[in-house]
């Protein structure tokens, strides 16, 4: 048998392979584990089912569990006779056909017996978990043995380890979500993401097994997105260890959805298959994913480059260690975000809201901002290196090593995402955990490198801090706090753009395709004076909607007018110092608007 026909029989089991578990995802959710009350057989003294929807879906089941056993051994005998010497592919194929005989029979005893004891649902499921795994190894050296496409690159062995440590977590994910189910303790829990109010509920019994559950998925979560970052940022990457990463990201946030959907719909049918389904084709990616880069990593993968010496060869102190780190997190940036948490936790409470939540709502959305950050200089650190603004972060300085950098992101988001779970509320905190997601995947990782709209739409992670700030103190998002968030969208272009303007000759030499690289200066001196109108007009609609005073009305409009003024004078004159004259008022513009927002708030507040 040829490389090639091989790898379109290898390619055809794991396939279907896979349709079969997604297929024992709706037997399980529609409740057809027992559509047909007999094995082999589906009804007694009948192979095929008298035709009811129930025993048409258990059948259809065993029918596809009978050509994966076809497959498999087909793949069994091929790999014997041509493939005898190729570890990668000889051994995954002889195991698959014992692993589905062994399977075969779990299946019948579980239909023998009535799902009874519930051990034999459980190891049912592993078995499954053990098959996909086996077919998807020998898919994947199959594609590879044949030269398919995709693979041309390199990663590093770091990497490899990486994901072969997010398969087996997410694999033991799987195996105690399996036993969640066969023990019927989905709905211990009846609130999602807490647990009986609480992020860390009373443990004991099935409690002790779903609590384990969900954070074995937040920690699966945590690797998957590492995956996908360190394969997005290696100059060599293989497309399709990228596209294989990337996938499994977002099969794993919905995964999140429909487990989250699971106890709101307290386990309707669509649900449960939707979660089962999805668990098995994350299972699969990774497993692909893991034996790809593996491969890829033995061929001669090099890991990147560590810097625990400074350029003058002494290694580096403690002291310049931590300095690092800390200039890792942007402070700068970060004092500018939570410019308006605070005014917006007023303006929610009307009054002064308790120093201890203020205080642990802005040490939060700190920590968050620095992971979001850290894991910025860490994909950015290229183009750090090119840009005379930037060579002088830590990255491109050699003072923090790439790993590092990523590391202490990835621990300030966990730490940011439960410090504020625990002292202020679940909404603040996911709602923290969603900028840091999109400033990295959404600004980051795609539309900077991709599109003149960048900060457009980039801005809306700076401007969750407001939400944030109205969530601490009410557990919601209302309309002002909406408000107060489109007033930071809509002012950050030109902001941003002012700043352009000025680097415009390191953008370009990034090869970063900022407006005024794309477009050219007059328009983008055009569309800075268009947002600057818009801004003016959001900032007072936030007038009605929440019922703002004098104090907030008149700073709106002597500022709004003299960043209006500022907009006309760079329209009119395209010079240097006008541009960061612009961009330095918005600054102090943002800053006393919202300060306004809280004082406004207060003089309101009193009786």
């Amino acid at each position: 048998m040829t490389p090639t026909r091989f790898r379109r029989l290898a390619i055809a089991s794991a396939a279907t392979t896979i349709v079969l578990f997604a297929v024992g995802g709706l037997v399980r959710g529609s409740g057809s584990g027992l559509g047909c009350s007999t094995w082999p057989g589906c009804e007694p003294g009948r192979l095929f089912p008298a035709g009811t929807i129930h025993s048409l879906i258990e059948f259809s089941h065993r029918t596809l569990a009978m050509i994966v056993g076809i497959l498999t051994f087909a793949c069994a005998v091929g790999a014997w006779r041509a493939f005898r010497n190729e570890r990668g592919i000889f051994l995954p194929a002889v195991l698959a056909f014992p692993i589905w005989v062994v399977q075969a029979a779990l299946g019948g005893l579980v239909v023998l017996t009535n799902l009874e004891p519930k051990w034999s649902v459980s190891a049912h499921f592993v078995a499954a978990i053990a098959l996909i795994a086996a077919v998807t190894v020998l898919a994947a050296n199959a594609w590879a043995q044949a030269g398919g496409p995709g693979l041309q690159g390199r990663v590093d062995a770091a990497f490899a380890r990486l994901a072969v440590i997010t398969t087996a977590v997410v694999g033991i994910l799987l195996f105690v979500g399996t036993y969640v189910r066969a023990s019927d303790s989905q709905l211990v829990f009846t609130d999602w993401p807490l647990m009986d109010g609480r992020l860390v509920p009373a443990l004991g019994g099935a409690a002790t097994v779903m609590f384990a559950h969900r954070l074995l998925a937040a920690a699966s979560l945590l690797l998957v997105m590492w995956v996908a970052i360190r394969i997005w940022a290696m100059p060599q990457r293989p497309k399709a260890v990228v596209t294989l990463s990337s996938v499994a990201l977002v099969l794993f946030a919905g995964q999140i959805l429909s487990g989250a959907a699971n106890v709101w719909t307290r386990l309707k049918p669509w649900a449960v298959v939707a979660h089962v389904g999805l668990s098995v084709l994350i299972w699969a990616t990774l497993v692909a994913l893991a034996t790809v880069s593996r491969r890829l990593a033995a061929e001669g993968g090099t890991p990147e480059n560590v810097h625990t010496f400074s350029r003058d060869g002494h290694k580096r102190s403690l002291r310049e260690t931590t300095s690092a780190y800390f200039w890792l997190t942007k402070p700068r940036i970060i004092v500018l975000l939570l410019i308006t948490t605070v005014p917006a936790m007023f303006l929610a409470c009307r009054c002064t809201p308790s120093i201890t939540l203020i205080l642990a709502t802005l040490l939060g959305g700190t920590i968050a901002a620095g992971s979001a950050n850290a894991i910025n200089c860490y994909l950015d650190r290229d183009i750090d290196e090119v840009m005379r603004r930037t060579r002088k972060r830590p990255l491109p300085a050699h003072r923090v090593t790439p790993e590092g950098a990523l590391r202490f992101g990835f621990v300030l988001g966990a730490v940011s995402f439960f410090f504020l779970s625990i002292t202020v509320n679940a909404l603040a905190a996911s709602l923290a955990l969603s900028a840091i997601a999109f400033y990295v995947f959404v600004y980051t990782l795609w539309l900077k490198r991709t599109s003149a709209q960048n900060i457009v739409i980039g801005g809306a992670a700076g401007a969750v801090p407001a939400l944030v700030g109205w969530a601490a103190v009410t557990g919601t998002v209302g309309l002002p706090a909406l408000l107060l968030f489109a007033i930071v969208f809509v002012w950050t272009p030109p902001h941003f753009w002012a700043l352009a303007m000025r680097y415009r000759g390191d953008y370009a030499a990034a090869g970063i395709p900022m407006l005024p690289v794309v477009r050219g200066e007059e328009e983008t001196r055009r569309r800075i004076l268009l947002y600057s109108l818009a801004l003016f007009a959001v900032t007072l609609l936030l007038v009605p909607v929440a019922h703002m005073g004098l104090v907030y009305l008149t700073t709106a409009v002597v500022l709004g007018g003299a960043f209006i003024w500022r907009a006309l004078k760079l329209w009119r004159h395209a010079t240097p110092a006008l541009a960061v004259e612009l961009f330095r008022f918005s600054i102090v513009y943002l800053a006393v608007l919202f300060a306004s927002v809280g004082a406004d708030s207060l003089i309101a507040g009193r009786p």
